[in-house]
Protein backbone atom coordinates (compact mmCIF):
# COMPACT_ATOMS: atom_id res chain seq x y z
CA UNK A 1 0.00 0.00 0.00
CA UNK A 2 1.02 3.50 -0.16
CA UNK A 3 2.55 5.18 2.23
CA UNK A 4 2.35 9.38 2.98
CA UNK A 5 4.38 10.38 5.84
CA UNK A 6 3.67 13.83 6.86
CA UNK A 7 1.02 16.28 7.89
CA UNK A 8 -1.49 18.26 5.85
CA UNK A 9 -0.37 21.68 8.06
CA UNK A 10 2.92 21.15 5.62
CA UNK A 11 4.14 20.37 2.03
CA UNK A 12 2.28 17.01 3.34
CA UNK A 13 -0.85 18.60 2.21
CA UNK A 14 0.08 18.38 -1.65
CA UNK A 15 0.13 14.71 -2.17
CA UNK A 16 -2.55 14.33 0.33
CA UNK A 17 -4.53 16.34 -2.28
CA UNK A 18 -3.75 14.46 -5.40
CA UNK A 19 -4.11 10.78 -3.44
CA UNK A 20 -7.77 12.08 -2.42
CA UNK A 21 -8.22 13.27 -6.34
CA UNK A 22 -7.02 9.68 -7.54
CA UNK A 23 -9.13 7.70 -4.82
CA UNK A 24 -6.18 5.87 -3.91
CA UNK A 25 -5.64 3.75 -1.18
CA UNK A 26 -3.22 5.02 1.45
CA UNK A 27 -2.09 4.73 4.59
CA UNK A 28 -1.18 8.55 5.90
CA UNK A 29 1.86 8.32 8.50
CA UNK A 30 0.94 12.19 10.32
CA UNK A 31 4.78 12.46 11.05
CA UNK A 32 4.97 16.07 12.60
CA UNK A 33 7.84 18.59 11.62
CA UNK A 34 7.09 19.75 15.12
CA UNK A 35 7.83 17.48 17.59
CA UNK A 36 11.62 16.15 16.54
CA UNK A 37 10.09 12.71 14.92
CA UNK A 38 11.90 13.49 11.52
CA UNK A 39 15.27 13.45 12.80
CA UNK A 40 14.56 9.79 14.37
CA UNK A 41 17.08 7.09 12.43
CA UNK A 42 13.91 5.29 11.29
CA UNK A 43 12.44 8.62 9.58
CA UNK A 44 16.28 9.57 8.14
CA UNK A 45 16.83 6.10 6.42
CA UNK A 46 13.80 7.10 4.09
CA UNK A 47 14.49 10.89 4.05
CA UNK A 48 17.96 11.86 4.88
CA UNK A 49 16.94 15.84 4.87
CA UNK A 50 14.78 14.98 7.59
CA UNK A 51 12.08 16.68 5.82
CA UNK A 52 8.20 15.90 4.91
CA UNK A 53 6.84 14.55 2.96
CA UNK A 54 7.85 11.16 2.02
CA UNK A 55 6.48 8.83 -0.03
CA UNK A 56 6.61 5.08 -0.25
CA UNK A 57 5.27 3.02 -2.89
CA UNK A 58 6.50 -0.43 -2.97
CA UNK A 59 10.10 -0.24 -3.40
CA UNK A 60 10.25 3.36 -4.12
CA UNK A 61 10.73 5.62 -1.87
CA UNK A 62 10.38 9.01 -2.94
CA UNK A 63 10.65 12.89 -0.99
CA UNK A 64 9.66 16.43 -2.39
CA UNK A 65 6.00 16.78 -2.62
CA UNK A 66 5.99 18.30 -6.46
CA UNK A 67 8.09 14.96 -7.40
CA UNK A 68 5.52 12.87 -5.39
CA UNK A 69 2.52 14.30 -6.94
CA UNK A 70 3.85 14.29 -10.73
CA UNK A 71 4.66 10.34 -10.09
CA UNK A 72 1.58 9.51 -8.82
CA UNK A 73 -0.49 11.50 -11.53
CA UNK A 74 1.39 10.19 -14.39
CA UNK A 75 1.40 6.34 -12.99
CA UNK A 76 -1.92 6.20 -11.09
CA UNK A 77 -4.09 8.24 -13.53
CA UNK A 78 -6.31 5.78 -16.10
CA UNK A 79 -8.81 8.35 -16.38
CA UNK A 80 -6.91 11.24 -17.70
CA UNK A 81 -8.84 13.43 -14.32
CA UNK A 82 -5.03 15.17 -13.38
CA UNK A 83 -2.93 13.52 -15.82
CA UNK A 84 -3.91 14.05 -19.61
CA UNK A 85 -2.45 11.58 -22.13
CA UNK A 86 -1.25 14.84 -24.65
CA UNK A 87 2.62 14.71 -23.77
CA UNK A 88 2.26 18.67 -24.84
CA UNK A 89 -0.41 18.90 -21.97
CA UNK A 90 1.92 17.05 -19.96
CA UNK A 91 4.68 19.07 -20.52
CA UNK A 92 3.12 22.58 -19.64
CA UNK A 93 1.98 20.25 -16.22
CA UNK A 94 5.73 19.91 -15.96
CA UNK A 95 6.10 24.16 -16.48
CA UNK A 96 3.63 25.71 -14.15
CA UNK A 97 4.64 22.83 -11.38
CA UNK A 98 8.53 24.01 -11.61
CA UNK A 99 7.20 27.73 -11.95
CA UNK A 100 5.39 28.07 -8.97
CA UNK A 101 8.54 26.66 -7.05
CA UNK A 102 11.04 28.88 -8.39
CA UNK A 103 8.48 31.66 -8.83
CA UNK A 104 6.33 32.34 -5.80
CA UNK A 105 6.68 30.11 -3.07
CA UNK A 106 9.79 31.01 -1.45
CA UNK A 107 8.10 34.79 -1.38
CA UNK A 108 5.10 33.72 -0.66
CA UNK A 109 6.38 31.74 2.04
CA UNK A 110 8.56 34.40 3.80
CA UNK A 111 5.23 36.68 3.45
CA UNK A 112 3.39 33.66 5.79
CA UNK A 113 6.41 33.13 7.95
CA UNK A 114 6.61 36.99 8.80
CA UNK A 115 2.92 38.16 8.86
CA UNK A 116 1.62 34.76 10.60
CA UNK A 117 4.00 32.01 11.37
CA UNK A 118 7.08 33.71 13.47
CA UNK A 119 6.31 34.76 17.06
CA UNK A 120 5.74 38.35 16.29
CA UNK A 121 9.18 39.59 18.31
CA UNK A 122 10.88 37.79 15.21
CA UNK A 123 8.12 39.03 12.61
CA UNK A 124 9.61 41.40 9.73
CA UNK A 125 7.47 43.79 8.43
CA UNK A 126 9.21 44.98 5.84
CA UNK A 127 10.54 41.62 4.55
CA UNK A 128 6.83 40.35 4.19
CA UNK A 129 5.81 43.88 2.29
CA UNK A 130 8.91 43.28 0.26
CA UNK A 131 8.36 40.11 -1.19
CA UNK A 132 4.44 40.88 -1.73
CA UNK A 133 5.18 43.48 -3.99
CA UNK A 134 7.90 40.83 -5.70
CA UNK A 135 4.70 38.53 -5.77
CA UNK A 136 2.67 40.81 -8.07
CA UNK A 137 4.55 39.96 -11.43
CA UNK A 138 4.20 36.27 -11.41
CA UNK A 139 0.54 36.97 -9.71
CA UNK A 140 0.30 39.12 -12.95
CA UNK A 141 1.32 35.94 -14.90
CA UNK A 142 -1.47 33.49 -13.35
CA UNK A 143 -4.26 36.51 -13.70
CA UNK A 144 -3.43 36.57 -17.91
CA UNK A 145 -2.66 32.87 -18.31
CA UNK A 146 -6.35 32.29 -16.75
CA UNK A 147 -8.02 35.07 -19.10
CA UNK A 148 -9.90 32.66 -21.28
CA UNK A 149 -10.41 29.52 -19.61
CA UNK A 150 -11.63 28.31 -16.06
CA UNK A 151 -8.03 26.66 -15.75
CA UNK A 152 -4.32 26.97 -16.82
CA UNK A 153 -4.48 24.21 -19.52
CA UNK A 154 -7.75 24.97 -20.47
CA UNK A 155 -10.97 23.98 -18.97
CA UNK A 156 -10.56 21.04 -17.11
CA UNK A 157 -8.83 20.95 -13.52
CA UNK A 158 -5.51 19.12 -14.11
CA UNK A 159 -2.26 18.60 -11.75
CA UNK A 160 -1.39 21.72 -12.92
CA UNK A 161 -3.95 23.65 -11.17
CA UNK A 162 -3.38 21.64 -7.90
CA UNK A 163 -0.11 22.22 -7.31
CA UNK A 164 -0.06 25.68 -8.03
CA UNK A 165 -2.80 26.17 -6.12
CA UNK A 166 -1.55 23.92 -3.38
CA UNK A 167 1.00 26.81 -2.97
CA UNK A 168 -1.38 29.58 -3.65
CA UNK A 169 -3.61 28.14 -1.10
CA UNK A 170 -0.64 30.57 1.53
CA UNK A 171 -2.12 33.58 -0.18
CA UNK A 172 -5.24 33.95 2.37
CA UNK A 173 -3.65 33.24 5.38
CA UNK A 174 -0.79 35.59 4.45
CA UNK A 175 -3.12 38.09 3.94
CA UNK A 176 -3.03 38.83 0.76
CA UNK A 177 -5.29 40.40 -1.41
CA UNK A 178 -6.00 39.46 -4.61
CA UNK A 179 -8.59 41.55 -5.59
CA UNK A 180 -5.93 43.17 -8.09
CA UNK A 181 -6.86 39.62 -9.91
CA UNK A 182 -9.66 38.81 -10.33
CA UNK A 183 -9.12 35.44 -12.51
CA UNK A 184 -6.57 34.37 -10.28
CA UNK A 185 -8.97 34.85 -7.03
CA UNK A 186 -11.56 32.73 -8.61
CA UNK A 187 -9.52 30.10 -10.27
CA UNK A 188 -8.37 29.75 -6.72
CA UNK A 189 -11.74 29.21 -5.30
CA UNK A 190 -12.55 26.83 -7.57
CA UNK A 191 -9.53 24.82 -6.84
CA UNK A 192 -9.74 25.28 -3.09
CA UNK A 193 -13.34 24.25 -3.02
CA UNK A 194 -12.71 20.78 -4.64
CA UNK A 195 -14.21 17.80 -2.21
CA UNK A 196 -10.63 16.36 -2.20
CA UNK A 197 -8.93 19.24 -1.31
CA UNK A 198 -11.71 19.16 1.66
CA UNK A 199 -10.91 15.78 2.67
CA UNK A 200 -6.97 16.14 2.32
CA UNK A 201 -7.60 18.08 5.35
CA UNK A 202 -10.31 16.86 7.26
CA UNK A 203 -9.17 17.13 11.20
CA UNK A 204 -6.11 17.94 10.18
CA UNK A 205 -4.30 21.19 10.84
CA UNK A 206 -4.80 23.35 7.76
CA UNK A 207 -2.86 25.69 5.40
CA UNK A 208 -6.05 26.97 3.78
Amino acid sequence: MIKLHGIAASRAFRPLWVLEELGLAHEHIPQDFRDGTLRNPEYLKLNPNGRIPTLQDDDLTLWESMAINLYLASKYDKKTLLWPNAIALQGLIYQWSFWVVSEVEHKLFSVLLHRRLHTKINRDAACADRNEIALQAPFAILEQALNSSDYLLGNQFTLADLNVASVLSWAPLSRISLKAYPNLAAWLKRCLARPARKRAQVDKASLT
